[in-house]
């Protein structure tokens, strides 16, 4: 079986090799659920928690993201891997449409699971922030249900795991961001975890 990286990009390689053609390029709704649903999923809901939920995502968000991904601005894994050579021939018109169409998607649902405790005590650490170690309240950017403004993320309903990926890998600035990274450089593992806990579950 091959893996989501060489489905992706067999799959971006036919929409590629379709435009230059001169053939129309596939409607949003159609590249969504062909080429982008191999890693993020039908609809936008990705069933691979490596993966983020894009389905309800604020659409100033998608645009800057996929903008960072087509200029190699953002240094993370995950972007290195897939999304730099997926995001490299998008134009801004593309990119725009691709971020209208998965914005109007309804968002996924969260699942508390079974860490009541982290959920918890990740609430306390969204609404009140970790006056201790200069953290900040994260609903005063991301909203209080956490559904994300304009360039602010929705985080509601992300995949625990993947979560926890993206705030380490702006602890160690592997995802260069400096607001972010001043926001968590200071938080444990344990916090970590605790606060994507609490976002997973909404």
């Amino acid at each position: 079986m091959r893996s989501n990286a060489a489905l992706c990009v067999a799959a971006w390689l036919l929409v590629g090799t379709s435009a230059t053609a001169g053939t129309a390029r596939p409607p949003e709704p159609n590249m969504v659920a062909g080429t982008c649903s191999y890693c993020h999923g039908k609809d936008g809901i990705c069933p691979s928690a490596q993966f983020p939920n894009l389905a309800g995502q604020t659409q100033t968000y998608l645009v800057t993201q996929l903008q960072n991904f087509r200029g190699h601005m953002r240094g993370d894994p995950l972007a290195k891997a897939y999304m730099w050579s997926m995001a490299g021939s998008l134009s801004d018109q593309r990119i725009k449409r691709i971020a209208d169409y998965l914005s109007s998607l309804p968002p996924p649902k969260g699942s508390p699971g079974e860490d009541l405790g982290q959920v918890a005590a990740g609430k306390t650490i969204y609404d009140q922030g970790i006056t201790s170690e200069n953290v900040p309240a994260c609903g005063a950017c991301h909203g209080p249900t956490a559904a994300g403004s304009d360039m602010f993320p929705r985080l509601a309903g992300q995949h625990r795991e993947y979560l926890v990926a993206q705030l380490q890998a702006f602890r160690s600035n592997a995802r260069n961001n400096a607001i972010m990274h001043g926001n968590v450089e200071h938080m444990t593992d344990e916090q970590i975890h605790e606060i994507a806990a609490y976002l997973a579950s909404l």
